[in-house]
């Protein structure tokens, strides 16, 4: 199997459109989750765009390792050394492993403080913790998870990924109805159902996905789990390269959490309609996060084939086809607003309020478009650390942004969706100004 890819644009899709499907899917999943917990009325809502942020601190941690891994195995596929990318995937599962234990303990022993002295509203912090503490114990599934993408993804084996995605919505859909509402002889358990429904969910894709893997034969293929010996300097290296985007992530997501705090301030309307905007940006920002992942693979693989030269001309072509893909979406959110936000079972007052915010919501999906492209790029180089720095100094001006507008002039939370054109604006400059200075081109990822 030769795993050096070819850049043109049918290739740039092939890769990408799995992606995407395997990122729609989970949406889904979120939107419906959504919309059943919008059954249980305003407050649920509410309460469900807090934990729903906090869960995502932990997820993207995840994803944080996941890029470093598939940054990688993309250079080792490129360079075409299946038994190394068996090696690392191998050490990458120890890895997830150990950090999502480490997040279950942090959980217990901080989170009821923090959210105790942030939080206003007594009954939604109730309904917070309660829901938090039982749907953090999915932490080690969503990693392992998380780590096949990292596999799938760095070998251009995307297709496969829809199979343990499909999987778990079904399931996760199917369970959400049933447990929260008490429906086919199953218990009625409120809100926190869909803590118990999401956490048998991604049980059940991950082991879809690993039945999958095993029968197309991509463990005999990258001799996955051939030895059982663990090499300590490997894992040192996937987490030299994944820390600085672990803490890019983290950093990023608390940061939105602080934001959703002073989004609760304002009142609970107001955090609910927050909660269905981060719905928003979850589906209709799949083309990006999908042409990103593709991005990052495929500078990887590149660099691994010597051909750095061909960098710039395929993150050209990798933006054209997500911006173009991006604005048909959009088109049609903004055409009919009020359709979408009819799913989430609020009254009229709570649709009104929300459009305006839609409308910025559409011009940050826009920017993400092509700033998470360029951002991704860097990932694609092995210069992680570039990646923190730049979140770093972004993060400083949102936080300004955020305070300012939300906690002292108290403005309406339209301007306070502002922050997200701040955010993009910060990531694309600085991230495409890095990329076309070509100081990339003098990191070396070899590390065996």
């Amino acid at each position: 199997m030769d795993l050096r890819l070819q850049t043109g644009y049918r290739q740039i899709l092939a890769m990408a459109m799995p992606i995407s499907l395997a990122i729609l899917v989970p949406q889904i999943n979120f939107i419906t989750n959504t919309i059943f917990l919008g059954g249980l009325g305003q407050q649920a809502l509410a309460s469900a765009g807090i934990t729903g942020v906090y869960y995502l601190i932990f997820a993207v941690i995840g994803n944080g390792l996941n890029n470093g891994l598939q940054s990688l195995i993309a250079r080792k596929a490129g360079e075409n050394k299946p038994k190394e990318i068996g090696h690392l995937f191998f050490h990458g599962v120890w890895l997830a492993m150990a950090i999502s234990i480490f997040g279950i303990l942090l959980t217990y022993l901080l989170a009821p403080f923090v959210l105790r002295i942030t939080l206003h509203d007594s009954t939604i912090y109730k309904q917070v913790i309660d829901f938090t503490m039982i749907r953090i114990w999915g932490l080690p599934l969503l990693y392992l998870y998380v780590m096949r993408n990292a596999l799938l993804v760095g070998v251009n084996q995307t297709k496969l990924l829809i199979w343990g995605t499909l999987a778990e919505t079904v399931i996760n859909i199917f369970l959400d109805y049933a447990l929260i509402y008490g429906h086919f002889g199953f218990p009625k358990m409120g809100f926190n159902g869909a803590a118990y429904a999401s956490i048998i969910a991604e049980g059940s894709g991950l082991l879809v996905i690993f039945i999958v893997i095993h029968f197309v034969g991509l463990n005999q293929t990258f001799s996955l789990f051939e030895s059982w010996k663990i090499n300590f300097n490997t894992i040192r290296i996937i987490f030299y390269k994944s820390l600085p985007l672990i803490l890019q992530y983290a950093f990023s997501i608390i940061t939105w959490e602080y934001f959703y705090i002073l989004i609760e301030h304002h009142g609970a309307r107001e955090l609910a309609i927050s909660n269905t905007m981060r719905n928003i940006l979850g589906f209709f920002g799949v083309f990006s996060w999908a042409f990103a992942a593709t991005t990052t693979t495929m500078v990887s693989n590149l660099i691994g084939q010597q051909k750095p030269e061909e960098v710039l001309p395929l993150i050209r072509r990798v933006v054209k086809l997500c911006m173009a893909c991006c604005a048909l979406l959009l088109i049609a959110l903004n055409l009919a607003p009020g359709v979408f936000l009819s799913l989430f079972g609020q009254d009229e007052l709570f649709i009104a309020e929300a459009i305006p915010v839609i409308r910025i919501i559409s011009v940050a999906l826009l920017m993400m478009s092509f700033s998470t492209i360029w951002l991704n790029a860097v990932t694609g180089t092995g210069n992680t650390m570039v990646n923190l720095i730049i979140e770093i100094i972004t993060l400083v001006f949102y936080i300004i942004y955020t305070y300012l507008v939300l906690e002292k002039w108290n403005l309406p939370i339209t301007w306070g969706w502002g922050s997200e054109l701040v955010y993009w604006t910060g990531m694309f400059s600085m991230s495409f100004w890095y990329m076309k200075s070509g100081r990339w081109k003098e990191k070396n990822l070899s590390y065996i």
